[in-house]
């Protein structure tokens, strides 16, 4: 079989004249093939930033270029590597289809760790948790449910956990939702669903983030509960995250709802002003430069949201500086970063697609179902998860209560669809234009 390594750069070929120049270079041009395991493609990339925005913007696009170059249907999968852990790894060009035992061995994010995270009163209960899970696990606290809106540190405590757990010597798997539910349907397929729960058997502790995805998927949900079950019956801590409550799960059975609430359910809140700035001062200290120190508190008075968009807004400063040589001071802090809250700009936004549709906003919060209001409600519902990082539980109470199921299948549905219809991409980018002027606008008055 040809190597993984070379497979991904025939397919690289075709990306490069079907992306954007710009978007390649950003987050294809330092991709490795890595293997190629029964039916799936594991590509590396930097840093779980270029991974999660692969997931979310070129799934569709890198899956059918690859099978057009494999001849043949195969899943992609987007894994964390640095540069001296690709050198060492014999996946990079082995041919045996990856069933090296090596494969299965989870490679955390080097950043993701107990001492890289910044504890305050929003998060301290979630974080002593973790700590006595992956110091104890199963002894207490089984499960660990840990939920929050989108960017307050989740996939990172579960992070922290692997490499502690690791350290300690013992095995531990970490999951996502998309991933299990990917396995799972592939497992279906190839009648080999037994095989795909017996992987999870031998580890002491179950990591899996992001479990509302699999809250529509009534034969996945079964087969996560079974897993689950054989797991807790022997003692093995299980951790799972979520963007809402199990309470707030509607779809999910009592019976799974209720394991879910048989150990510790703990949120993370946003963090407050203070701690925002305490998170600032951190990655100043650490990665950032002296300039922006004069500037910080600016930044934790009007990122106030989650600390992805904190960190985000710290990066996107920086690179201002970097790139066009500007001098951060607090009037240009002022005009770079937007002075408008959360509310304000869904509001906005959901009145832009409104108007672009030639619908009201009230239309788009409304039972109403016809092809035009069904497309502009899910393109609203697509745009607030992308522009604004909210989580499918805060975007359904802006759509007139909707349930979590129900915005995942509009998220998904667009999100699947805009790499292969150009009339679609057009249109949501004539409506961010329109989203981004209105705002100018707005705050020039």
């Amino acid at each position: 079989m040809e190597p993984a390594k070379e497979i991904w750069k025939r397919a690289l070929g075709k990306l490069q004249i079907q992306v954007s120049k710009a978007n390649y270079t950003t987050w294809l041009s330092n991709s490795q093939g890595l293997s190629c395991q029964e039916n799936t493609f594991v590509v590396s990339v930097p840093n779980v930033f270029v991974a999660e925005w692969l997931s979310k913007r070129l799934y569709p696009l890198v899956r059918k270029t690859l099978a057009d170059t494999m001849g043949k249907d195969i899943d992609v999968q987007f894994v964390v590597h640095n540069s001296e852990q690709l050198s060492a790894s014999p996946l990079a060009n082995q041919t045996d289809g990856g069933t090296s035992s090596k494969a299965t061995q989870y490679r955390f994010n080097p950043k993701y760790t107990f001492d890289n995270l910044v504890v305050s009163d929003f998060n301290r209960l979630a974080y002593a948790a973790a700590v006595e899970v992956a110091e104890n696990p199963g002894s207490s606290y089984n499960p660990l449910f840990i939920h929050s809106s989108t960017g307050q540190g989740k996939t990172h405590l579960l992070h922290a956990i692997g490499h502690l757990t690791i350290s300690n010597g013992l095995p531990v798997a970490y999951i996502t939702g998309e991933q299990f539910a990917n396995e799972f349907v592939r497992a279906v397929r190839e009648n080999q669903v037994d095989k795909f729960r017996s992987k999870f058997r031998s580890i002491q502790i179950l990591l899996f983030d992001d479990i509302h995805f699999l809250i529509d998927k009534k034969q996945t949900l079964q087969c996560f509960f079974h897993t689950f079950n054989e797991l807790y019956s022997n003692n093995h801590q299980i951790v799972i995250t979520a963007d809402c409550a199990p309470e707030d799960m509607q779809p999910l059975s009592n019976k799974l709802r209720s394991r879910l609430e048989g150990g510790l359910v703990v949120d993370i809140q946003p963090p407050s002003f203070e701690t925002r700035l305490e998170i600032l001062q951190a990655k100043t200290e650490k990665a950032m430069t002296h300039q922006l120190e004069g500037v910080l508190h600016i930044v934790a008075e009007k990122v106030c949201k989650n600390v992805r968009q904190l960190e985000g807004a710290l990066v996107y400063l920086t690179a201002q500086a970097k790139l066009t040589g500007a001098t951060l001071t607090p009037q240009i802090i002022n005009k770079l970063l937007t002075c408008t809250t959360p509310q304000q700009d869904i509001k906005l936004l959901l009145q832009t697609v409104a108007d672009y549709f030639n619908l009201t906003v009230e239309a788009l919060i409304s039972p109403k179902k016809d092809r035009k209001t069904t497309l502009a409600r899910h393109i609203a519902i697509y745009l607030i998860r992308e522009e604004h990082n909210c989580s499918l539980t805060e975007i359904g109470k802006e759509l007139g209560g909707r349930n979590h199921a129900t915005i995942l299948h509009s998220y998904e549905k667009i999100a699947g669809e805009l790499n292969i219809k150009p009339s679609l991409s057009n249109q949501i980018a004539e409506i961010k234009q329109r989203a981004n002027s209105h705002k100018s606008h707005s705050k020039e008055h």
